[in-house]
């Protein structure tokens, strides 16, 4: 019996297989493919980071971080979207395990709020890293 063998998603051993596409949408025909479940939940996070809630029709899908540029930045705030951040991860993500989550401010004047997530993607031993930065 293997001790500590890791899951493979299926769609990861077929190397000719796109699973998603990638951000920004700048290529030659608009979208690039991505070939790896690393590659594919990675611009997923970026793409949930980017989305307003309800921002897509009838999708309640996306982190919010943008409507919170308009609010007065507080560590009671900061406190609230990171909480918040991390119920919508787990409910959207089931397979990503955050393994450390900062949502922090620059100077007060500014309201620049910045996130870094760092996380596991469940049974597979991946681990990854997001940091984006909102003004």
């Amino acid at each position: 019996m293997a001790f500590g063998a890791k899951k493979i998603f299926p769609i990861d051993t077929k190397p000719s297989t796109a699973v998603g596409v990638s951000i920004p949408f700048n290529a030659v025909s608009v979208f690039n493919p991505t070939y790896t479940t690393r590659d594919a939940i990675r611009n997923n996070l970026i793409n949930f980071f980017l989305t307003e809630p309800n921002e897509r029709y009838f999708n309640p899908f996306g982190g919010g971080i943008r409507s919170l540029i308009f609010e007065q930045i507080n560590t009671n705030s900061l406190e609230f979207l990171k909480e918040d951040i991390q119920s919508k991860i787990i409910l959207y993500f089931p397979s990503v395990i955050i393994t450390s989550l900062e949502v922090t401010s620059s100077e007060p004047d500014t309201n620049q709020v910045f996130v870094s997530l760092y996380y596991n993607i469940k049974d597979t031993g991946i681990t990854d890293q997001i940091e984006i930065a909102f003004e």
